[in-house]
C-alpha cells in the first residue's frame, strides 16, 4: 500500500460536526483529506484533485451519495467510495454497493471501524492501480513502436514490409541498440503468423544451456533434467523465433540449427525427432562474413540465415529522427514517473543532436529517461545531461561572415546551414534555431525561384 501521505480521502457529508471530526480523525492518521459539504462540491473538488478514496454521506440534498458514486465513474473513475448510511438504511447502502461502491458502516460511526475500512479502501486502489499500471506497462512493451521517418530507417522499413508475408529467414543487422528486436517485431505483426513472437538473447544463455532452451529436452536427459522441458522452437510453433546474437552460437549448435533449418525437424536433447514450424530471424551486431572467413560461424548456416538481410539504421544516420525520438521517450517517461510534461531547451537539443550516440537509441532513451527522473522543472537544460552529452560540439558546422553582411543575408544563409545540417528536417531545424516551423516555411516561401543557397 502507498504511503498514507500519498493518499487523498474525500470526506462528503452535508452535517458540519460530522465533517470537521472525521476530516481530524484522518488527518491523524497522516491522510491527505479534502472536505465537501455536499455531492456537487465534491465533484469540483474531484475534477481538480486526485483522490484515491471517497468516504461519502448517503443522504445527502441536492446530490445524493448515490448519483456522486454514478458521477465519480466519469470523474474519478478509479476512486474507490465508502458510504455512511444511517441505521435502518441498509437497501439504499445496497443500492451504493451495486453501483460500485466498495464497503459501507453504519452511524452512528465507529473511530476504529471508519478508519480500518476507509485503509482497506485505500489498499484495494493502491493495488487495482498498480495492477492496471503493470498491465499497460506490459503492454505497452509489446506494442511498442518504431518511431521515426528518417530516409535511412525507411529504407530498413521498406525491405521488412516487403519480407514480412513470406516464410522467407530475415537476418537484421546493425550496431547494438538501434532496434533489432524492434524491427524484428514488425516483421512478425505484418508477416500475419498465428503463433507467437518468441525471442531468445543468445549472450545471455551459458553456452552449456543454449541447446536445451532452443530444442527443449526429456526428463532425466542429463544430470538436472528433473522434467520434460519445451525449448523455444516449440513454443513458436506457427508463430516467430527471434535468435538474437546470432553469432554467439557455438559450433555444435550451428550444426544443430542448420539442420532445422534444411529440414524442417529437430531433436530435443534425450527425445526423438520432431517437426519445426516456424519462422526465424536473426540479429547480429557482428560481422558475420568475417566470422565465416575465420572459420567461426559456418558457412552453410550463413547462407541459410541470410535470405534477406535489412539493416538496422545507427542513430547517426537518423538525425532527422531526433525530434521525434526525444519526445517519445519524454513522453513515455514523463508517463511512468508521473511527472508534468517536459521539454529540452534550446542548448540542451544542441547537445544532444552534436553527440554521436555510440549506443544508439538504447543510449538515447537512457539519457532522456536520467533526465526525466532528475529534472528540476519542466525545462530540461544541457546542464542536466550527462557529462559526455553535455561537452558534445559539432564539428564542421560554423558560418563566418564579413562586418557589414546585411542581416537579411546572414539569416538566409543560417537558415539553409541548419536545414543542411539537420537534412531537410524542418521540424528540428526550427526546435535549434529557437523559432516555429511555420517560420521557416514562411521564410523559405518568400524565398524567389533560383535563389542560391
Amino acid at each position: 500500500m502507498r504511503n498514507p501521505r500519498d493518499t487523498t480521502i474525500l470526506i462528503v457529508d452535508d452535517e458540519p460536526a460530522n465533517l470537521t471530526s472525521l476530516a481530524k480523525i484522518f488527518t491523524k492518521q497522516d491522510f491527505r483529506v479534502l472536505k465537501a459539504p455536499d455531492g456537487r462540491k465534491a465533484l469540483d473538488l474531484c475534477r481538480s484533485h486526485r483522490v484515491h478514496v471517497v468516504l461519502t454521506d448517503l443522504m445527502m440534498p441536492v446530490v445524493s451519495g448515490v448519483d456522486l458514486i454514478k458521477a465519480l465513474h466519469t470523474v474519478q473513475p478509479d476512486a474507490e467510495v465508502v458510504v455512511m448510511t444511517a441505521y435502518g438504511s441498509i437497501e439504499t447502502a445496497v443500492e451504493a454497493m451495486r453501483e460500485g461502491a466498495y464497503d459501507f458502516v453504519e452511524k452512528p460511526l465507529k473511530r476504529m471501524q471508519i478508519v480500518k475500512t476507509v485503509k482497506q479502501a485505500a489498499e484495494r486502489q493502491s493495488l487495482v492501480t498498480e495492477n492496471r499500471n503493470l498491465k499497460q506497462e506490459l503492454s505497452a512493451l509489446k506494442q511498442r513502436s518504431i518511431v521515426g521517418s528518417s530516409p535511412a530507417l525507411r529504407r530498413a522499413m521498406d525491405i521488412a514490409r516487403t519480407a514480412a508475408p513470406s516464410s522467407a529467414t530475415v537476418l537484421v543487422l546493425g550496431e547494438s541498440g538501434t532496434g533489432k528486436e524492434l524491427l524484428a517485431r514488425f516483421i512478425h505483426e505484418e508477416s500475419h503468423r498465428q503463433g507467437a513472437f518468441v525471442g531468445v538473447n543468445l549472450a545471455a544463455l551459458p553456452e552449456t544451456l543454449v541447446e536445451s532452451e532452443l530444442f527443449g529436452h526429456e526428463r532425466g536427459s542429463f544430470t538436472g533434467a528433473i522434467q520434460r522441458r519445451e525449448g523455444r522452437i516449440a513454443q513458436a510453433r506457427g508463430g516467430t523465433l527471434f535468435l538474437d546474437e546470432i553469432g554467439e552460437l557455438s559450433p555444435q549448435v550451428q550444426v544443430k540449427l542448420l539442420r532445422v533449418l534444411q529440414e524442417g525437424e529437430y531433436e530435443p536433447v534425450g527425445g526423438k525427432t520432431e517437426r519445426a514450424d516456424f519462422r526465424l530471424i536473426a540479429a547480429t551486431n557482428r560481422d558475420l562474413r568475417a566470422a565465416v572467413d575465420t572459420g567461426d560461424f559456418r558457412e552453410d548456416l550463413y547462407y541459410r540465415l541470410n535470405v534477406i538481410a535489412v539493416t538496422s539504421p545507427p542513430l547517426r544516420d537518423r538525425q532527422g529522427d531526433m525530434p521525434l525520438l526525444i519526445d517519445y521517450f519524454l513522453g513515455v517517461y514523463c508517463h511512468k514517473n508521473d511527472k508534468s510534461p517536459m521539454h529540452f531547451d534550446r542548448e540542451a537539443l544542441e547537445k544532444l543532436t552534436a553527440y554521436d550516440w555510440p549506443g544508439n537509441v538504447r543510449e538515447l532513451e537512457n539519457v532522456v529517461e536520467r533526465a526525466v527522473v532528475l529534472g528540476k522543472s519542466v525545462e530540461i537544460t544541457a546542464s542536466e545531461l550527462p557529462e559526455g552529452v553535455a561537452r558534445a560540439e559539432r564539428s564542421g558546422d560554423t558560418l563566418s561572415f564579413d562586418i557589414g553582411t546585411p542581416l537579411g543575408e546572414i539569416e538566409r544563409r543560417v537558415l539553409h546551414a541548419t536545414l543542411a545540417h539537420t537534412q531537410g528536417d524542418k521540424q528540428l531545424a526550427a526546435q535549434l534555431l529557437g523559432i516555429s516551423a511555420r517560420t521557416i516555411y514562411r521564410k523559405l516561401g518568400a524565398e524567389r525561384p533560383g535563389t542560391p543557397s
